[in-house]
């Protein structure tokens, strides 16, 4: 029987409704693998954010207080009536839940201040020196509260890095550690992370493997700490992952011979793969820490970077695009660099499931609190 012309195209038709809908499947997979900094104290319609929320199924947003290369403050944050705005134009363009974060440790380390309106905070060192579990308390429970009412989901605290060197420019110097004592880092790192769960906050300890000893900042350039670094940093990290206390864990871009040879933590297999979730036992959402860091970006092309970055373990990458000059398309860059990778096998399809299944574990966490 002859077929008609509509008959011959038919498999080639579903073939096409097929391809494309497993390319819709991976630009999701993907879009969720990746959380982003944007210019502006809104989302309307027609902003940047907005369109990349959409067209590229982002996952999650982090929100800056000020703007490294304008040198102003109001990037994102203003008041704490803005920030709820904003969080709300943010989540309706978002198909899935999305994951709003912030830096808000406390100290020198704090997006929400309080001469923009928000409730007055103090350092994790001050914490840590009274020791006092009461004090802890209160201003983990004010924090996670502020974050709620102003609509923000993700917290990047606590630090469980140990105060090792005190003149560590990055962690010692800002008061950003608990204390050099492993008991009180997990004493009140568990009390800030159970303060954000109540209030249906996610919290992020870091920088895995342990940052308190370097000697040199990583948004600058490489850290070594190959020689400064011992296994009882592991410690804090440890306890909190097997006492079941943590959402995400966010590696740091430190390089350390003594675990691997080649990559810093955030692109190293044996650190992520090896130590996090083989010695460690964690299976949670890892993310990165800041992929434009001079420690990355002066050392690795984009595409090496993310390849390495996700074939090592990270799930979520983040790209704060607020590290000394603004990329406006960025978002785009990084989401058609990781699909150029798995089209063409350098990251296997497995392994974006992989994240994506952790992710959407964790989301679905979120929901319920």
């Amino acid at each position: 029987m002859r077929r008609t012309p509509l008959q011959l195209l038919l498999p080639f038709l579903f073939l096409h409704i097929a391809t494309a809908a497993v390319d819709d499947s991976l630009d999701v997979k993907i879009g969720q693998m990746l959380m982003v900094g944007f210019r502006g104290i809104g989302a309307a319609e027609g902003t940047s954010i907005a369109r990349d929320l959409r067209d590229l199924h982002l996952g999650g947003v982090i929100l800056f207080d000020f703007d490294v290369e304008t040198r102003k403050y109001g990037r994102n944050i203003v008041s704490p009536k803005q920030v709820a705005m904003l969080t709300a134009e943010l989540r309706s363009h978002a198909a899935a839940p999305l994951l709003i974060a912030v830096d808000q440790e406390g100290g020198l380390v704090a997006r929400f201040k309080q001469k923009a309106g928000f409730p007055a905070n103090v350092s994790a060192k001050y914490l840590g020196a009274m020791d006092n579990v009461d004090s802890t308390t209160y201003y983990a429970d004010l924090m996670g509260r502020s974050l709620a009412i102003a609509g923000v989901n993700v917290n990047f605290a606590p630090v469980l890095d140990l105060d090792v060197n005190p003149d560590n420019p990055v962690i010692g110097k800002l008061g950003r550690s608990f204390s050099a004592n492993p008991d009180i880092v997990v004493r009140h790192g568990s009390i800030v992370l159970e303060q954000l769960r109540d209030k249906g906050i996610l919290g992020a300890i870091k920088h895995f493997p342990g940052h308190g000893s370097s000697r040199d900042d990583s948004h600058l350039g490489v850290v070594d700490v190959t020689g400064t670094w011992t296994r009882r940093e592991l410690q804090p990290f440890q306890r909190i992952v097997r006492a079941g206390q943590t959402d995400m864990v966010m590696t740091a871009h430190i390089f350390n011979a003594a675990l691997d040879s080649i990559y810093p933590a955030t692109m190293s297999a044996r650190t992520i793969d090896g130590v996090l979730r083989k010695e460690l036992g964690f299976d949670g959402v890892v993310i990165s820490d800041d992929m434009n860091m001079k420690a990355i970006v002066d050392n690795y092309g984009l595409e090496t970077a993310m390849r390495e970055a996700v074939n090592a373990g990270v799930d979520i990458l983040l790209f704060g695009n607020n590290s000394f000059t603004f990329v406006p398309d960025l978002p785009r860059k990084a989401h058609a660099t990781l699909k150029k990778l798995v089209l063409s096998g350098k990251v296997s399809r497995a392994r974006i499931d992989t994240s994506w299944n952790r992710i959407q574990a964790m989301k679905a966490r979120l929901k319920t609190r």
